[in-house]
Protein backbone atom coordinates (compact mmCIF):
# COMPACT_ATOMS: atom_id res chain seq x y z
CA UNK A 1 0.00 0.00 0.00
CA UNK A 2 1.35 3.42 -0.94
CA UNK A 3 1.09 6.51 1.24
CA UNK A 4 -1.38 7.95 -1.27
CA UNK A 5 -3.77 5.06 -0.58
CA UNK A 6 -4.35 6.27 2.98
CA UNK A 7 -7.19 8.62 3.90
CA UNK A 8 -7.57 10.55 7.14
CA UNK A 9 -10.93 10.68 8.91
CA UNK A 10 -12.28 13.13 11.49
CA UNK A 11 -15.69 12.77 13.15
CA UNK A 12 -17.45 15.60 14.98
CA UNK A 13 -21.03 14.89 16.04
CA UNK A 14 -22.88 13.71 12.95
CA UNK A 15 -20.33 15.10 10.46
CA UNK A 16 -17.60 12.91 9.01
CA UNK A 17 -14.68 14.59 7.23
CA UNK A 18 -12.36 12.53 5.02
CA UNK A 19 -9.10 13.84 3.56
CA UNK A 20 -8.40 12.32 0.12
CA UNK A 21 -5.24 12.74 -1.94
CA UNK A 22 -6.42 11.62 -5.39
CA UNK A 23 -9.56 11.86 -7.51
CA UNK A 24 -9.79 8.05 -7.56
CA UNK A 25 -9.79 8.04 -3.74
CA UNK A 26 -12.50 10.69 -3.65
CA UNK A 27 -14.85 8.67 -5.84
CA UNK A 28 -14.22 5.47 -3.89
CA UNK A 29 -14.87 7.17 -0.53
CA UNK A 30 -18.06 8.85 -1.81
CA UNK A 31 -19.35 5.51 -3.13
CA UNK A 32 -18.50 3.65 0.09
CA UNK A 33 -20.06 6.29 2.35
CA UNK A 34 -23.29 6.97 0.44
CA UNK A 35 -24.32 3.63 -1.09
CA UNK A 36 -25.37 1.94 2.16
CA UNK A 37 -27.76 4.89 2.68
CA UNK A 38 -26.42 5.88 6.10
CA UNK A 39 -24.74 9.13 4.99
CA UNK A 40 -25.26 11.98 2.57
CA UNK A 41 -22.49 13.79 0.74
CA UNK A 42 -22.51 17.37 2.03
CA UNK A 43 -19.67 18.82 -0.05
CA UNK A 44 -15.95 19.23 -0.47
CA UNK A 45 -13.18 21.73 0.18
CA UNK A 46 -9.91 21.92 -1.75
CA UNK A 47 -7.09 21.91 0.74
CA UNK A 48 -3.63 21.62 -0.88
CA UNK A 49 -3.15 21.04 -4.63
CA UNK A 50 -4.90 17.68 -5.24
CA UNK A 51 -5.86 17.11 -1.60
CA UNK A 52 -9.59 17.48 -0.88
CA UNK A 53 -11.65 17.31 2.32
CA UNK A 54 -14.97 15.52 1.75
CA UNK A 55 -17.80 16.09 4.25
CA UNK A 56 -20.58 13.58 4.93
CA UNK A 57 -23.56 13.82 7.24
CA UNK A 58 -24.72 10.78 9.18
CA UNK A 59 -28.48 10.48 8.69
CA UNK A 60 -29.50 8.59 11.84
CA UNK A 61 -27.67 10.23 14.70
CA UNK A 62 -28.83 10.21 18.28
CA UNK A 63 -27.58 13.15 20.31
CA UNK A 64 -24.83 12.17 22.66
CA UNK A 65 -25.88 12.52 26.25
CA UNK A 66 -23.40 13.18 29.03
CA UNK A 67 -22.67 10.22 31.25
CA UNK A 68 -24.10 10.40 34.76
CA UNK A 69 -21.71 10.34 37.68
Amino acid sequence: MENNDLVHVNVVGNLIKVICHTEKQQQRVIDMMTKPGNCTFEGYEVWEEDTVILTFKLLEFEDLKPTKN
